[in-house]
């Protein structure tokens, strides 16, 4: 059993017999959406896989946070908040902005090397953010995807 899925269980042992509702709920969420894609997939997930998931789980409640918010639920926002720090113990660290902005430099370094030179534009914003994106994965942290589009988006305007 990959390592998320086997701190989850371990976690919600934890949960239980300390008695902690909230956490035994947000663990067992957890639990049911990594169980949910090893079905779907029809074998056991990869670290990477996992990850994934836990992102998408990560992105909604943001999202539902933002919503709460915006319709003066703040009860609601809080336990979504909540649910955010839990879910974030299991992923790695997050990556903060002067290593995402290293990680795209060298990607547009590598793009501009493949390409005889010719530094990218605009347009490359693919290419490059296929290169960030595989930097970031392989360096083993985690880095919001609209962050990284922001600044490859920006570092490319500047070579125009």
């Amino acid at each position: 059993m990959p390592e998320i899925a086997e701190r989850v269980d371990k976690d919600i042992v934890i949960a239980m017999k300390s008695r902690a509702e909230h956490t035994l709920t947000a663990l067992r969420m957890v639990k049911s959406a990594l169980k949910a894609k090893e079905i779907d997939k029809r074998q056991p997930l990869t670290p990477a896989e996992e990850q994934s998931v836990l992102t998408t789980m990560l992105k909604q409640r943001r999202e539902s946070v933002e919503q709460f918010t915006k319709g003066n639920r703040p009860e609601l926002a809080a336990k979504e908040q909540a649910e955010i720090a839990l879910i974030e113990a299991y992923l790695p660290k997050a990556a903060g902005e002067a290593e995402i902005r290293n990680i795209v430099g060298e990607a547009i370094d590598q793009i501009t090397k493949d390409n005889g030179g010719t530094r990218p534009v605009p347009k490359d914003m693919g290419a490059v953010m296929k290169v960030a994106q595989q930097r970031i994965l392989a360096s083993g942290i985690r880095a919001e995807g609209r962050m990284v589009s922001e600044m490859v988006k920006a570092e490319l305007a500047k070579g125009t």
